[in-house]
């Protein structure tokens, strides 16, 4: 018998007033006996397999994961994943330039834990965990890696028909905490997802001149990259799927207190880019 188990194993001497409180007691004891999202004997195994690559990849460091997250996994978040009509706190998020060119559009947020179904939490728990953080740590050979727990710009998104995210530079410091922005990791939730729907993840150039990477938002996927004033990427394309779909993901980012690398200018603004005339590479 698990500990939480143990724990709840007193309660289980209900009296029929009681017997809700025990169905949820039981239904918690059965989520908590599930094995993690992230098995962490996988993950180091991972960034053993990856982190040569990583290190060598333009047009910055990155890595796409194939079958990150298990079928199972992934079919557990999906089945709680909440749609844009549902009773949260989703965020809609909008931007555009100074000079009025509509960067976001049709994308929901939400980065509240507290609202979110219990595999959801569990996977957040997770990604901000000592384990996933000496995978990271392993993976991209950035030492001193911190989490932000409040998941400031992450945690569940979606974008809707007709919605886009232009290319763009992420601010590179943290507003609350003064930290220094390492990391993005992605993780795709899109089931049966078509070429024509668009929504592929496109890697620019640092110097805006050529796309060089468009990965597919495949159902499994991981994308994790280093975040620098240049690590330009988006969903520039507005997005083609049918009504009652949308492109899911969850995203956290991950920060160190100082950076040993290079000198970054510190900024807590989006960098938004305007894409040139440029053939584009074909789909992963």
């Amino acid at each position: 018998m698990g500990l939480w188990q143990r724990i709840f194993a007193g309660k289980k001497q209900a009296t029929p007033a009681q017997s809700n409180n025990v169905a949820s007691q039981d239904a918690l004891c059965d989520f908590l006996a599930r094995p993690p999202l992230l098995e962490a004997d996988r993950l180091f195994a991972l960034a053993d397999q990856h982190a040569a690559s990583y290190a060598q990849a333009t047009p910055f460091p990155h890595v796409m994961i194939e079958n990150f997250l298990t079928p199972d996994a992934v079919d557990s978040l999906l089945s709680e994943f909440p749609a844009p009509g549902d009773a949260v706190t989703w965020r809609k998020v909008r931007a555009e330039t100074e000079s009025g060119e509509l960067m976001q559009y049709n994308k929901l947020g939400m980065p509240h834990v507290e609202d979110m179904s219990p595999a959801l939490q569990e996977l957040m728990w997770e990604l901000n965990s000592g384990t996933f953080l000496r995978f990271l740590e392993k993976l991209t050979g950035v030492s001193g890696l911190l989490a932000d727990p409040k998941l400031r710009g992450g945690g569940l998104h979606q974008v809707l028909p007709g919605g886009v995210l232009g290319v763009h530079a992420d601010f590179t410091n943290h507003a609350e905490y003064n930290l220094d922005r390492r990391l993005n990791v992605l993780l795709y939730l899109n089931r049966d997802w078509q070429d024509d729907y668009g929504g592929e993840l496109e890697l620019w150039s640092r110097d805006m001149s050529r796309c060089e990477r468009r990965i597919r938002p495949l159902a499994g996927r991981c994308v994790v990259f280093s975040t620098s004033e240049s690590s330009f990427h988006g969903h520039p394309r507005a997005l083609s799927c049918p009504d009652g779909r949308s492109r899911k993901s969850v995203a956290t980012y991950y920060y160190t207190q100082g950076r040993d690398d290079k000198e970054v200018e510190a900024t807590q603004r989006t960098d938004w880019q305007s894409l040139p005339e440029a053939e584009l590479p074909g789909l992963e």
